[in-house]
């Protein structure tokens, strides 16, 4: 099988590469940095869409203006691992707003949590009223973060 990204070439890596440091770069802007036309620079950028080598575009927002301060990664072990808890653990966690990602993983624990509220009693509220009521849910592990060393969504394209 072909990988996606060899179908690439170099424009379309530099594109990719500005539009990931600046999603609001004017199509004007982004033509002259890869030296083409706008025509063909917005071809490119929808075909990258269609593509879906870009997903969208989103505003990173300050989460100490927004009562979002408090960083918190949790391990979740749930108590049964059947098909049936795993979607059922997913399907809630997908509508709670203070969780920001939440991965399955392999390993000693089900699934790992990001999440981000305004202290540590919210944190605690969020924890016993929302997160130990969902279905399934046997053990937690709390990670409050000292410090945000990097905090990057950017990948390596170039």
């Amino acid at each position: 099988m072909k990988d996606p990204a060899s179908a690439l070439d170099r424009v379309d890596r530099r594109i990719l590469a500005l539009l990931q440091s600046d999603g609001r770069m004017s199509n004007l802007a982004l033509a002259q940095a890869v030296h083409l036309s706008p025509t063909a620079v917005l071809e490119r950028v929808r075909r990258l869409v269609r593509e879906k080598f870009i997903l969208g575009y989103e505003a990173r927002l300050n989460p100490q203006k927004l009562d979002a301060s408090l960083l918190v990664f949790i391990e979740v072990m749930l108590d049964r691992n059947t098909p049936d808890v795993f979607e059922q653990f997913k399907s809630s966690v997908r509508d709670r707003l203070e969780v920001m990602e939440c991965h399955m993983v392999a390993g000693e624990f089900d699934f790992l949590l990001k999440t981000r509220v305004a202290d540590m009693d919210a944190y605690r509220s969020f924890l016993s009223d929302v997160l130990l009521t969902l279905p399934g849910v046997r053990e937690t592990h709390t990670y409050a973060v000292i410090d945000e060393v990097k905090n990057s969504q950017a990948l390596r394209v170039e």
